[in-house]
Formats: C-alpha cells, sequence, structure tokens
C-alpha cells in the first residue's frame, strides 16, 4: 500500500502551460527526469517517515508552513548522497502541497547555499525543474553557479548553451558575468572571448572595466595582443570609471556618513540598520523543445 502510495505521488504534475512574457512564448523543458523511487524496504521506510512527520509532525501536531520549511532545511542537509533519496523525500513532501510550494524551496535553497551545499543544491533545483517548476533565468544563474563550486564547470557551460546563449540579448549581465567569470577561471579563454564576441554582436556593452579586464587578459594569454589593443581603445571610457567595488565602497560611505544622525540628532533607520530578506527578481527564459 505505501509502495503504490509513493508510486502516486512521486508521479504529481505541477508543471504550468505555456507562459507569456514580454510577448514571448515560454514552454516548459525538463531538465532531467525525475528517477523513480526504487522500490526498496529503505526507500519505503524513508518515505514514510518523511511523510508521516511532514504530517503530523515528530508530537503527533499538524506542522505549520515554518515548521514544514525548517524540516525540509534539516532533512536536506541531513540526507546521504543520493539522487534518489534526495528525489523521493522532495516528492514526498510536496504530496501534501495544493500548489507546488516554490517559496519554501527557494528559501531552502538559500539555507543550503549558506552551508556551501552546492552538491545537494544542484539536485533540489534539478528536481524542481523535473517538475516544470521555476523554469526562470534566476533558478538556472543559482544552478549554473552551483554547478561551478561543485566542481562541474563543464557542465555548467552545457546548461548555459542548451538553455540561455540563445537569446543573449535578454540575458542579465549579472548572469553573463558569472558565465564569463567561470571560463576565466577555468581557463577555457576561447569561450570567454566567444561569448563576449557574441554578446558584442547583439549590441550588448559591458557595463563596468571588471568584464573588460577578464577579456583583455584573455587576449594576452592567447597571444591575441592585436585584438587586445583593439579592446582597450573601443572600451578605454569604462576605465576612467571606478569599478563596481570602488563604487559599492564609496556609495556606502556616503550613505554611512549622511545616515548616522537625522533632522533631530537621532540615529536614523537606514539599509545600513535594516534587516532586509528579500530574493533578487527572476526572469522568464525562453525555452525551446
Amino acid at each position: 500500500p505505501i509502495s503504490g502510495w509513493c508510486n502516486k505521488h512521486a508521479t504529481r504534475d505541477f508543471s504550468t502551460s505555456e507562459k507569456v512574457t514580454r510577448g514571448r512564448v515560454y514552454q516548459q523543458e525538463e531538465l532531467e527526469p525525475t528517477t523513480p523511487a526504487k522500490d526498496t524496504d529503505i526507500m519505503i521506510d524513508r518515505i514514510k517517515k518523511s511523510t508521516r512527520e511532514l504530517e503530523q509532525g515528530p508530537t503527533g501536531k499538524n506542522l505549520s508552513s515554518a515548521e514544514k520549511r525548517e524540516f525540509l532545511i534539516n532533512t536536506l542537509l541531513g540526507l546521504e548522497d543520493s539522487k534518489e533519496v534526495v528525489y523521493g523525500t522532495l516528492d514526498a513532501w510536496v504530496a501534501f502541497e495544493q500548489d507546488f510550494p516554490l517559496a519554501p524551496l527557494r528559501q531552502a535553497l538559500s539555507a543550503l547555499e549558506k552551508e556551501e551545499q552546492w552538491h545537494r543544491i544542484v539536485q533540489v533545483i534539478k528536481w524542481m525543474l523535473s517538475k516544470g517548476q521555476g523554469n526562470t533565468m534566476g533558478t538556472y544563474e543559482q544552478l549554473v553557479h552551483a554547478l561551478e563550486k561543485d566542481n562541474r564547470a563543464e557542465e555548467a557551460h552545457e546548461i548555459w548553451q542548451r538553455k540561455i546563449a540563445h537569446d543573449l540579448r535578454s540575458v542579465p549581465w549579472r548572469f553573463c558575468h558569472l558565465m564569463l567569470a567561470i571560463y576565466y577561471r577555468n581557463n577555457r579563454l576561447e569561450r570567454l572571448v566567444k561569448l563576449f564576441k557574441e554578446l558584442e554582436s547583439c549590441g550588448r556593452k559591458p557595463p563596468y572595466k571588471d568584464i573588460v579586464r577578464k577579456v583583455e587578459d584573455a587576449y594576452e594569454m592567447l597571444g591575441l595582443l592585436e585584438e587586445k589593443n583593439v579592446l582597450l581603445e573601443k572600451y578605454k571610457d569604462l576605465y576612467n570609471k571606478p569599478s563596481r567595488g570602488d563604487r559599492k565602497k564609496g556609495s556606502k560611505s556616503k550613505r554611512t556618513e549622511m545616515n548616522k544622525t537625522g533632522a533631530d540628532g537621532g540615529k536614523m533607520e537606514t539599509s545600513e540598520n535594516l534587516q532586509v530578506h528579500c530574493c533578487p527578481l527572476d526572469e522568464e527564459i525562453r525555452c525551446h523543445h
């Protein structure tokens, strides 16, 4: 009976219909299909334990949303390194939800990032995408970042090529810079130069010199000195501007000085002393079958 229950809920479909964003159609495409849980005693016991605790809690009472979220985070941190175990536990966790719990999952991913659990982050995101959920630019940026941290830069490149590179005009520069930096750190200099030229061909201009410096170094290490000189001449104005780090330091120092006291001499509540709990906005990405 429990085996049948698991199979029934493991295949529950949370996928959404086609979405239209900015006048374009976005289609769902599974990154990797969910691997069904094996019908073994250990998996059945794990799913039974997970679902029982999720539904009733350790004390036999219904769990609140916060308690469910905390249980999920603790469970993910303690699971063995098995794709089937992770996928099976997540399937059991969402079985009680009417709507796919994207917000709690994103909070769980943030908690995993703090613990630098990069391999587990990759597993959770791939499971989420296999359900047709979280198909956003932010999700793929987080996945690519985690893959590199998990020493899987080549897989990060493959996902970039399959899911992102076909529409470079709509990719935020932050994500583009992340990919350029991955190529730079992993000595894939030809790929770095190729991506930068593709961005230029789309009419994209680098917003800060950190990007140009990576391309400059790549040209130099590849022995392309003429291309390097052309690059420096083309973006010489960027070198006269402060870097992002310098701007942040200057802006923070200025805000701190201005906000030390209010008009009445009292301390003002500013962004420097407010706790903010938010996530960056995601942009939908276009996926083709």
